[in-house]
């Protein structure tokens, strides 16, 4: 169904990164794009974002008109008020129809409340659609920012695209790369200097579009890139990813990327549906704080030839979307998983033990039936 009051999702972008990284900038390349002429940007204060340039009107219900032809507001009370009121307006007429939702973020923000609102919120998971993560990282002062905030390594560790600001001043970018790719492996990096973020690059980088005849699984879970990251990486609990600079211990420099682990989990074997949800229900409700964002197809033994895909941050999941049949030859289950503080020895043995396979350091099975709360571990 299409025309005004479409049920179709909306598909909404966040673009998030620290104080400094240029998200205003990045802000103003793209909304000259015809590709984002019927969008909606949501920010928090017109007057932070040095947009004024691009207006042309002012609309008495506190939205501004861009050159581009999009509109632009502020966030009225809570970000989840201001996505139900959008949708409504556009029901309604009031509002012209958009194809698109660009939310900027502030630079301290945390991107797993809006992202659990969209799963989560009945009305806006049935209206919206996460697009993707977008996260900005400031070439000049990334690295030391990462040391520093435990919020710019969350915003980096959760995204689907990275886009490397500031470049063009700093002589060399190999380093932060590498250790932006050892928090996130799967995330491309595009270098905003050299015009790679664009909004095609941008938009589309989250889940699939179901709608397709064959889903991208492969390009959305990009489930490989974490396995070349394990065999690359030390998971060791008091390893650093990288070495610090001359005279400092990594560890110190470091700090907060310890904290964060990348990797995936696979499987040939159909799941038992009720193994499964046991699985994923103790794995929620003991560490959902701890699970920054999982997502994976799964190929369940109720139904093999229509396997579920999932998509959650922290304990908050999208409800489950069956695919009518494979999207390619790859008929493995993959979940792959960004945490922090969690172990991905621990999430292995816990998904060994409802797999039924025997290993070093299987959580027991029955004893976690009988007590969940065994699960915790600080």
């Amino acid at each position: 169904m299409t025309g005004r009051g479409s049920l179709q999702p909306v598909p909404v972008t966040v673009i998030t990164g620290f104080l400094g990284a240029g998200k205003t900038t990045l802000l103003n390349r793209l909304l000259k794009d015809p590709a984002l002429a019927e969008s909606i940007v949501i920010v928090n204060e017109f007057g932070e974002i040095g947009l004024d340039h691009l207006f042309i009107e002012t609309r008495d219900d506190g939205m501004i008109l861009m050159a581009s032809g999009c509109l632009c507001c502020t966030i009225r009370g809570d970000l989840v008020d201001t996505l139900v009121d959008l949708m409504k307006k556009r029901d309604t007429g009031k509002i012209s129809e958009f194809k698109h939702i660009v939310i900027e973020t502030t630079g301290l923000a945390d991107p797993a409340p809006i992202l659990q609102s969209l799963l989560a919120h009945p009305y806006l998971a049935a209206r919206y659609a996460l697009d993707g993560v977008v996260t900005l990282v400031d070439a000049v002062n990334g690295s030391s920012t990462l040391d520093h905030h435990m919020e710019a390594v969350k915003q980096a560790a959760v995204a689907d695209r990275i886009v490397l600001t500031k470049s063009d001043l700093s002589a060399d970018t190999s380093g932060l790369c590498d250790r932006l790719r050892a928090l996130n492996p799967a995330a491309p990096i595009l270098d905003a200097m050299q015009g790679e973020a664009t909004a095609s690059a941008i938009i589309g980088a989250g889940p699939f579009d179901l709608s397709s005849k064959t889903p991208d699984v492969a390009g959305w879970l990009q489930a490989e890139a974490y396995h070349d990251h394990h065999d690359h990486h030390d998971h060791g609990h008091d390893h650093p990813h990288h070495d610090g600079p001359k005279g400092q211990h990594a560890h110190d420099v470091n700090r907060h990327d310890a904290h964060i682990r990348a990797f995936c989990l696979s499987t040939d074997d159909a799941i038992p549906s009720s193994a499964f949800e046991m699985f994923l229900s103790l794995l929620r409700s003991a560490h959902g704080e701890k699970l920054l964002r999982m997502k994976g197809i799964v190929k369940l033994a109720d139904t093999p030839d229509r396997p579920i895909i999932l998509h959650g941050v922290q304990h908050v999941f999208h409800p489950p979307v069956a695919l009518a049949a494979w999207p390619d030859a790859d008929h493995r289950t993959r979940l792959v998983f960004i945490t922090k503080d969690l172990d991905q020895s621990f999430v292995e043995g816990l998904w060994n033990a409802f797999l039924g396979r025997p290993g070093i350091d299987t959580p027991d099975r029955s004893a976690m039936l009988d007590n969940p709360l065994s699960l915790r571990r600080e």
